[in-house]
């Protein structure tokens, strides 16, 4: 594999294009985990999506990397599949944190990839579910609904 500007700018497209898919899974996960933390989580648009698609495509050292997970997940088959379980759950739970930025929203997006990842059935090769639940998880993390990313931390040390 080669990562040139090109490359990057092809895996951008795809990412932008997955919406009809990945926006479904992004408001499925919201509401499944709303459910299990009693809480109400704004759903996502394809509007929204492809919006934070290009934010992220837009950091050129977040792009590359998150480009080239997107490459090797949409590639990576194992015969058998069960072999290959491991590489396609790391390289999964790392684009969803590469997505999703630091800490704290990469852990959540690692820990939601694997949430993402047991309801997402896509069909193709051993990576595809798992860079669709990804995709979900990383972007989902970084778009807006939650409440408790909305406004200032109460955690915040005053002259600090």
């Amino acid at each position: 594999m080669e990562l040139t500007p090109a490359a990057v700018g092809t895996e951008y497209e795809w990412v932008r294009d997955r919406a009809p898919t990945v926006v479904p899974l992004i408001n499925e996960t919201r509401t499944r985990l709303a459910d299990c933390f009693d809480v109400e989580v704004g759903t996502v648009t394809e509007d929204a999506y492809r919006d934070e698609v290009a934010v992220v495509f837009a950091d050129g050292d977040r792009a590359v990397n998150v480009a080239a997970y997107v490459a090797l997940l949409r590639d990576l088959d194992v015969a058998g599949d069960y072999p290959g379980f491991v590489v396609d759950e790391v390289l999964g739970r790392e684009l969803a944190a590469a997505i999703a930025g630091g800490q704290p929203f990469s852990l959540l997006a690692q820990a939601t990839f694997h949430f993402a990842d047991v309801m997402t059935h896509t069909e193709g090769v051993a990576g595809a579910d798992d860079l669709d639940a990804a995709l979900a998880a990383g972007f989902q993390t970084r778009l807006p609904g939650w409440t408790w990313t909305e406004g200032e931390s109460p955690f915040a040390v005053d002259g600090a």
